[in-house]
């Protein structure tokens, strides 16, 4: 008789980890958002990883979008956070994420690291399609919201 699933999980533990929802607007004018494709399977995510010791939350976000993305990126605002639990290599993982609103500056001459297999520029109405996760389909929509009233706000 198979292991029950209590009985495979041989421990808990908590992550914490930041990422971006990163647009660049194009020549003609249109906003367009990143989206990545990590490396082996068939899921597009927003860029994430795990905060570093001693790093702090933005820099985490900053960061992880430059290596996963390929770009360079400044912080416009904090958009929220997302908390889930997930299973990897017999260990129950309790993860929070921290996003932030950031502004593509440039492309890197490195491109993006070999954790990722694609990295897409679109328009939100296609990247809200493409993405797999409906946390990361909240964190895009408010990232939205936010993009909009401070260019709102700028107008005033």
């Amino acid at each position: 008789m198979g292991k029950t699933t209590k009985e495979k999980i041989k421990k808990f533990v908590r992550q914490f980890s930041a990422g971006g929802s990163a647009y660049k607007t194009s020549r003609n004018g249109k906003t367009k958002w990143l989206i990545v494709k990590p490396a082996g399977v068939d899921r597009w995510q927003l860029p994430k990883g795990l905060i570093e010791k001693e790093e702090k939350t933005s820099e985490a976000a900053l960061r992880e979008v430059k290596e996963e993305g390929g770009v360079e990126t400044k912080i416009i605002k904090k958009i929220g956070s997302s908390s889930y639990f997930y299973v990897f290599e017999n260990t129950k993982c309790f993860k929070t994420v921290v996003y932030y609103l950031v502004e593509v500056i440039k492309k890197t001459k490195e491109g993006h690291d070999q954790e990722i297999d694609e990295v897409s520029f679109q328009e939100f109405d296609k990247a809200y399609e493409l993405l797999t996760f409906k946390d990361d389909k909240n964190i895009l929509k408010k990232a939205k919201e936010l993009l909009e009233s401070s260019i709102q706000e700028t107008l005033i």
